[in-house]
């Protein structure tokens, strides 16, 4: 049986920054390796790919570099 193209489910699309999180387009639900889920509504979210953020899984941007001026 042919497949409706009208009723497949848009993929989802992910944005690969060097250095810095993974830009998802939201909304979205994230499962931790612990079982447990994050949600966020937002139209595009930053997921923190360092482990650096106060706010995982969300990037908190605690992978920029410091300098000191």
């Amino acid at each position: 049986m042919a497949r409706d193209p009208a009723e497949e489910p848009e993929p989802v699309r992910l944005r690969v920054q060097r250095d810095g999180p993974l830009l998802v387009d939201g909304p979205v639900t994230v499962e931790l390796d612990d079982g447990t889920t994050a949600t966020s509504d937002r139209f595009r979210v930053a997921l923190c790919t360092c482990r650096r953020s106060r706010r995982f899984p969300w990037c908190d941007t605690s992978h920029r570099r410091r300098t000191r001026g």
